[in-house]
């Protein structure tokens, strides 16, 4: 029977912790490149959706979400592809329209969801009165306003869908820097300001 010295038993649960590490750190670090990789790709299809019309185009022939709209927030820089749905699966790759809302630009109010620490990490820094602009696949552009910020309970958002001229909601979960599943929502609804 073989018997590990202490210095080999110590160097042996050294390495095991280390690359246990490094498997974790690489996890973390496909989750961003995905996530960054993901919003190039969109913007091909992007392009190619306004290109034919507003006929939407996948950004790879399995994807089971499309680009809708294009958002931009030019205080913070932000410019992200706005995915056609909201499935967990979409949410991995950009943020995603919730179908069970109004159309992007339509009465009512347009839920958008994305995830707290990839691409709606930016909404902790925005501030009342900040502009968004939403491209829309006919080429229209909106602009709203940020007009309110709240912490909800995910089965009570306060969100009417059916009320609204055509307004927003940037949902995301919270706190911003959780690392858990939860139920609280940071929800940043804007307006359409009134035409003069």
């Amino acid at each position: 029977m073989v018997v590990l010295g202490i210095e080999k038993t110590s160097a042996l649960l050294t390495a095991l912790i280390v690359v246990i590490g490094l498997c974790f750190c690489g996890h973390g670090m496909y989750i961003y490149a995905k996530a960054e990789a993901a919003q190039w790709l969109m913007a091909r299809a992007w392009s190619q959706t306004l290109e034919n019309g507003g006929t939407p185009t996948k950004a790879w022939p399995w994807a089971d979400t499309w680009p809708v709209a294009y958002l931009e927030v030019p205080k913070q820089n932000i410019r992200l592809y706005i995915l056609s749905n909201s499935s967990g699966e979409a949410l991995a790759f950009g943020p995603g329209h919730l179908t069970t809302t109004p159309e992007l630009g339509s009465f009512g109010t347009s839920i958008i969801a994305g995830h707290r620490d990839t691409h709606f990490k930016f909404l902790q820094h925005t501030t009342i009165g900040d502009t968004i602009h939403l491209t829309l696949k006919s080429k229209s552009k909106l602009t709203y306003l940020i007009t309110d910020f709240r912490i909800v309970d995910a089965d009570r958002s306060g969100i009417d869908p059916q009320i609204g001229e055509g307004d927003l909601a940037l949902v995301t979960c919270f706190p911003f820097d959780g690392v858990t599943r939860t139920k609280k929502r940071f929800v940043a609804r804007a307006s359409q300001p009134l035409s003069s």
